[in-house]
């Protein structure tokens, strides 16, 4: 199981740190994805990060202000939002896929095996 928390309401140009646990398994063994669906949207990938955490992946609407990263001691995934813009307003989801490859990444949401149920995150103009 997965748990997102974090998510609130910023005024642009702020920042918020999304969190993502996982309960019932380690996530040592899969990458992990970050993805938002907007109202009447389809859900896109945000940022991905692989198994070791050494390869990351970020979309370029969010390049340079988002940062992905883990901590697998703690079971914890996380993604920094930075410079944040009204259009950046979504749920977003923490998700997990089983992954043999250290480096590999994962950017397709049909990859992923485990999802969250996600957090809202608002940015007010």
């Amino acid at each position: 199981q997965l748990v997102e928390s974090g998510g609130g309401l910023v005024q642009a140009g702020g920042s918020l740190r999304l969190s993502c646990v996982a309960s019932a398994r380690t996530i040592s063994g899969y990458a992990m994805g970050w993805f938002r669906q907007a109202p009447g949207k389809e859900r896109e990938i945000v940022a991905t990060i692989s198994r070791s955490g050494g390869s990351t992946y970020a979309t370029g609407s969010v390049k340079g202000r988002f940062t992905i990263s883990r901590d697998n001691a703690k079971n914890m995934v996380y993604l920094q939002m930075n410079s944040l813009k009204p259009e950046d307003t979504a749920v977003y989801f923490c998700a997990a896929k089983g992954a043999l490859g250290g480096s590999s990444l994962y950017t397709r949401r049909g990859d992923y095996d485990y999802w969250g149920q996600g957090t809202q995150v608002t940015v007010s103009s």
